[in-house]
């Protein structure tokens, strides 16, 4: 059985330990980091199914970092931890793209039955997007025309994946460059520049599609 892998942000070494471990003797394979930075790269580095951010980091708070990550993948559930008591601080977790909220302290079992159920409501989700005459299946990493498959590389589908997952959105072009490249500099922006005009060929066989270049800021999706 695949193991669910988590990001856990928590600046307490002692208590990110404890709880990582934890989870590793339940069969989660856990990635822990300790301040809202470390965790924003990691994020960008690899792929994960939940996310456990603590709320009071140094230098990047939870609430931040789970704005920053919603403007590149609105799906991947979020799970806030807090000392925090008050309703106004629910209400800002969600508002910041969270899933769950837990208050400290917290039992190992309360987290497992959290993260379980998050992750089976996100797996259960369809893995097709529709896009405009266009799907784009996420799982296999596969763009059909109605029913004609269109060939793309891999790092066509890179790019493509993160626009599907914003559409009519702007996705920040330093953002695509760290997630797909692992750096936003001169030369991995021109070589972005030559897949968004190669994507922009293979979903022109529907007008109503256009990828825009959002000056100064990244590109969008669009869709009529």
């Amino acid at each position: 059985m695949k193991k669910i892998k988590i990001l856990y942000a928590e600046d307490e070494k002692s208590l990110g330990t404890i709880v990582k471990e934890s989870l590793e003797t339940r069969a989660f394979e856990v990635h822990l980091v300790e301040n809202g930075n470390d965790a924003l790269e990691a994020f960008y580095s690899a792929s994960f199914d939940v996310l456990v951010l603590d709320v009071m980091m140094p230098k990047m708070d939870g609430f931040t970092l789970g704005k920053k990550i919603r403007q590149i993948n609105h799906t991947i559930p979020i799970i806030y931890l807090t000392a925090k008591s008050q309703t106004q601080d629910v209400i800002d977790g969600f508002s910041a793209g969270g899933n769950d909220y837990i208050r400290k302290p917290f039992s190992i079992e309360e987290l497992i039955v959290r993260i379980n159920a998050l992750v089976a409501r996100s797996s259960s989700k369809p893995q097709i997007i529709g896009i405009g005459n266009y799907t784009y299946h996420t799982k296999s990493q596969e763009l059909y025309f109605e029913s004609t498959s269109i060939p793309m590389t891999y790092r066509e589908t890179e790019v493509l994946h993160l626009l599907t997952l914003n559409i009519n959105e702007v996705v920040q072009k330093d953002i695509l460059l760290t997630k797909i490249w692992g750096k936003a500099d001169f030369f991995n922006g021109r070589s972005l520049d030559v897949f968004i005009t190669k994507l922009r060929k293979k979903l022109s066989l529907d007008p109503t599609i256009k990828i825009i270049n959002c000056r100064g800021q990244g590109y969008k999706l669009f869709v009529v």
